[in-house]
């Protein structure tokens, strides 16, 4: 047989020669770095192995990557030594048997980061993009969101906010989300907020898609008053209105509300989440990559969401190793809405990454064609423009 002369140059490259030789590849390091960037900790990993790839893994989380950092260590003896293939066992393995003592939002994006990168030097390795293992068969557009948008338009009013909606929808975007704005009492937001929506519905159109990031701030009662109110101008979806841990009260929202309800950001499993869908509390669920185990844990989250007529639109905050591994996650995903999409971040992370980084056209995203997860990190960027400042101290909680 002839070989292609991608089939002919790889042959020559450090996993070519060792496929060649009947050698499986053995980790040898896992490297973390962290940068912060306005008031955002970003915390990445990369995985060695003795075959001259590396993958691209990233636990990001607000306020804790340095513990983040020292779980993802803990690992380095389970992982050292072995071939970083088997990625299913690598996942059981390191959940369930290394201790009973195993989740947690700080274990589960340690977990998380470990298995991106497992997946990044998979496709590096095979020479195919993470999607196409995955079982997608062609680099087809996601649909993406472009979220917390309007979070620094001043002076915030109807106007304003009208004008930026048709802007923005020039530029191409389909679909927004931003923060609902705190203070003052939930009859007082009630009101502020509508007039909101309302001003974005007139600014983008009829086909310019809203969503509403409620951010846990309504009580169950002012929730549900709230979706009643805003249901005229058509949301997409409202987001966590009330409480996460409270399943039961956010039934209770998504039976009465005429807007459908989204959630699970701060859900970690698929237990979590089945206890969610369980509870009817939400008809879209979200899941974020870094925070919920990782690729293989997120594509479980979605077949189990599929089989309660739910559909999955993951989170994303983060940074460009987590958008993208999100991304091709949801390649192959039957019941994929969109993902969120921090449109922000955008040019700073195409520099980031030397242009690898992938670019929304018309409210979709393309999958990259290159091996592993297509990016290309550009550390010496990072260090010298972005040093580690020591942990954030942001607050949580949304804009007053």
């Amino acid at each position: 047989m002839i070989a292609t002369r991608r089939q002919f140059f790889s042959m020559f490259s450090a996993a070519g020669l060792l496929k060649a030789a009947g050698a499986r590849p053995r980790i040898t390091r896992l490297r973390t770095r962290k940068h912060t960037i306005g008031n955002r900790d970003y915390l990445f990993l990369e995985v060695e192995t003795d075959a001259g790839v590396t993958g691209l893994g990233e636990g990001s989380i607000s306020g804790r990557v340095e513990i983040v950092e020292q779980a993802i260590q803990w690992y380095t003896p389970h992982l050292a030594g072995k071939d970083p293939g088997g990625i299913e066992d690598h996942w059981n393995r390191n959940y369930y048997q290394l201790s009973r003592y195993r989740n947690g939002p700080v274990l589960m994006t340690a977990l998380a980061a470990v298995d991106i990168a497992l997946w990044d030097i998979a496709g590096k390795l095979l020479n195919q993009p993470v999607w196409r293992l995955l079982g997608a068969g062609e680099p087809k557009p996601m649909p993406v969101y472009y979220s917390h948008w309007s979070q620094d338009l001043n002076p915030r009013t109807p106007a304003k906010l009208r004008e930026l909606a048709a802007e923005t929808r020039r530029q191409g975007w389909t679909t927004v989300k931003w923060v609902l704005p705190r203070g003052g009492t939930e009859a007082e937001r009630l009101r502020r907020l509508a007039a909101e929506v309302e001003a974005v519905r007139q600014g983008g159109g009829p086909d310019f898609e809203i969503a509403l990031e409620m951010w846990e701030t309504f009580s169950t009662r002012g929730a549900i008053e709230f979706a009643k109110a805003v249901a005229p101008f058509r949301p997409l979806f409202i987001e966590e209105p009330t409480w996460r841990e409270m399943p039961g009260a956010l039934r209770e929202v998504a039976a009465k509300s005429p807007v459908p309800l989204a959630g699970g950001e701060g859900l970690i499993s698929r237990y979590e989440f089945k206890q969610l869908l369980d509870a009817g509390g939400a008809q879209i669920v979200q899941p974020d990559v870094i925070h919920c185990g990782g690729i293989s844990e997120i594509r479980k989250i979605a077949a189990l969401s599929d089989v309660y007529g739910t559909e999955i639109a993951p989170h994303m905050y983060y940074g460009p190793v987590a958008h993208v591994a999100s991304l091709q996650a949801m390649s192959a995903v039957r019941n994929f809405l969109t993902q969120e999409w921090d449109a922000g971040m955008q040019t700073l992370f195409e520099r980031l990454t030397r242009g690898t980084f992938p670019r929304p056209a018309n409210g979709a995203v393309a999958l990259s064609e290159r091996p592993g997860l297509g990016l290309e990190m550009d550390w010496a960027a990072f260090d010298a423009g972005y040093p580690y400042k020591g942990q954030s101290l942001r607050p949580p909680g949304g804009r007053q």
